[in-house]
């Protein structure tokens, strides 16, 4: 594991925080809840169906990431409960293979939009308020490697999801941009190729690996750099 970037400083636990995690009921999203939860934070484990949230350290939250009244509902209840979010976790994501752009089915686009990008933006919308409100809110969004465009390495199939992730990168800065000097810590991070439903039985890495650096950034304190991408601990380009 490479040496703690220069500026990052972690809190060491995480028993003062409120934490929301979209898809957190299988794949990553059930890792980053487990540890979240053994971090000692209170964490709202979103899923489409609350009864798949089985973890009995975990509040199980109907959020359908396409639904805007159950994003707000979602949002509502954590303020109700608990007065406060500090860290939001989009996860949630859907895969589909693709091939070129001139072969995709625009119903694929539509729907890979609407999970992987339309939903981190309009739940980051409603959540910024309490995200706000306290010190060093952290916002924390699932990218990918097929969605770098930095390096050259933009072909090979794949463009609704490619494209969604670019956009998860637009977000990510203009968070920073927008709300940085208010505190928001906002990043995205690359967990690699996972095990999941969504990568596949091919996948060299485990969930858990992936969850990570997701964890890691989630326990950013007050300070530590924003706006980012990063992968196994380091930041990588866009």
């Amino acid at each position: 594991m490479a040496d703690t970037p220069t500026g990052v400083e972690l809190k060491p636990d995480l028993t003062d925080d409120v934490a929301l995690v979209t898809g957190a009921t299988r794949g990553i999203g059930a890792e980053i809840a487990a540890n979240l939860a053994d971090l000692g934070a209170t964490v709202y484990a979103g899923a489409r169906d609350p009864d798949d949230v089985t973890a009995v350290d975990q509040h199980a939250v109907r959020l359908d990431v396409t639904e805007d009244g159950e994003i707000r509902d979602a949002v509502d209840r954590i303020e109700r409960e608990q007065g406060a979010l500090d860290v939001l976790v989009n996860n949630a994501g859907v895969f589909p293979r693709s091939e070129s752009l001139h072969e995709m089915d625009v119903a694929d686009f539509d729907d890979t939009m609407a999970v992987n990008l339309r939903g981190p933006v309009v739940l980051t919308k409603h959540a910024l308020p309490l995200l706000l409100e306290g010190a060093g809110g952290r916002v924390v969004t699932l990218s990918s490697g097929l969605g770098q465009f930095t390096d050259g390495q933009m072909d090979g199939g794949y463009p609704a999801y490619r494209l969604s992730k670019v956009g998860v990168g637009g977000l990510t800065a203009y968070l920073d941009g927008e709300y940085g000097d208010q505190g928001l810590i906002a990043n995205a991070v690359s967990p690699g190729w996972v095990r999941t439903d969504m990568g596949g039985d091919e996948a060299p890495r485990t969930p858990s690996k992936g969850a990570e650096t997701p964890v890691w950034l989630a326990r950013f304190a007050p300070g530590s750099p924003a706006g980012h991408l990063w992968k196994d601990r380091e930041r990588i380009p866009w």
